[in-house]
């Protein structure tokens, strides 16, 4: 009797689940947009967002320029946020924040849509379009409401997502280093240096500028030797006099040594 009683409650239950996607799908086809704006809200409350975000995205382009535009276009992209496509979402927003610049949910799609290319953005092997996204779009909102209670919220993520170009930058230079290219290494090296002067990894960048100068210097052909060995004891005398207790000091002061030694055996090839 209780297994007989338990298959009719599953059947009942299948026959609601079809009855409700039969009854979502036919309003989908349906042309009643004043029923798809009032259900989408519903299924909004209910947080059933991904059928929210279907009826949305239907009803937008009706109501686009008319009152109720702003609020299903606002609508729509938070059901592309908490469906958690992030990278959607944050053009949507920034859409919203252009389309709609004095509107009463502008200063929350902003910093969304800020947010979502943060939630977006990936390890820093990889491309780092969503982290410039996220960090242009953090700052215009920042200079739009320089009074805004998220502000503290806003400064450390821009730290989090500068720290990831920072060291994108930097291990892209240290891998022509590392596999022996170390002209290239010195000018991937100095470029990082230039362009996140405040790097953390700043003296490693100085380091490497030093090591792959003398390293290129002593594997140079004769002729070369003199003017690579002078130039190499310009990059390390910049790191002893910027870290004279830095953790590379030993490793430095003894290339300097070589250097200078280097420098006396081939004089006449020094420009």
């Amino acid at each position: 009797m209780k297994k007989k009683i338990l298959q009719a409650a599953v059947f009942v239950a299948v026959g609601l689940m079809f009855a409700g996607c039969s009854g979502f799908s036919k309003l989908l086809k349906g042309n009643d947009y004043e029923l798809k704006y009032t259900k989408a809200f519903e299924y909004y409350d209910a947080k059933k967002y991904d059928k929210a975000l279907q009826l949305f995205e239907q009803v937008m382009p009706v109501y686009k320029g008319l009152d109720k535009g702003e609020k299903v276009m606002y609508y729509y992209t938070m059901c592309n946020y908490l469906v958690k496509d992030y990278y959607s979402a944050g053009y949507y927003f920034r859409k919203f924040a252009q389309t709609y610049p004095h509107s009463e949910y502008n200063e929350q799609a902003m910093f969304l849509g800020a947010y979502c290319y943060y939630l977006d953005s990936p390890k820093p092997s990889l491309d780092q379009e969503s982290t410039n996204l996220a960090i242009n779009e953090f700052e215009l909102f920042l200079s739009k409401y320089p009074d805004t209670p998220k502000k503290d919220s806003c400064n450390m993520l821009l730290d989090k997502l500068r720290l990831k170009l920072q060291t994108k930058s930097y291990n892209n230079a240290y891998l022509y280093y590392k596999l022996g290219y170390y002209k290239a290494a010195t000018i991937s090296l100095r470029n990082s240096l230039e362009d996140y002067p405040d790097s953390p990894f700043r003296e490693n960048l100085v380091y490497y500028i030093a090591k792959a100068s003398y390293l290129y210097a002593d594997k140079s052909v004769v002729e070369k030797k003199g003017e690579r060995f002078a130039t190499a004891d310009k990059e390390l005398a910049a790191y002893i006099d910027a870290y004279p207790s830095g953790k590379y000091i030993r490793d430095v002061r003894k290339m300097a040594d070589d250097t200078k030694a280097n420098m006396k055996i081939y004089p006449e090839t020094i420009n």
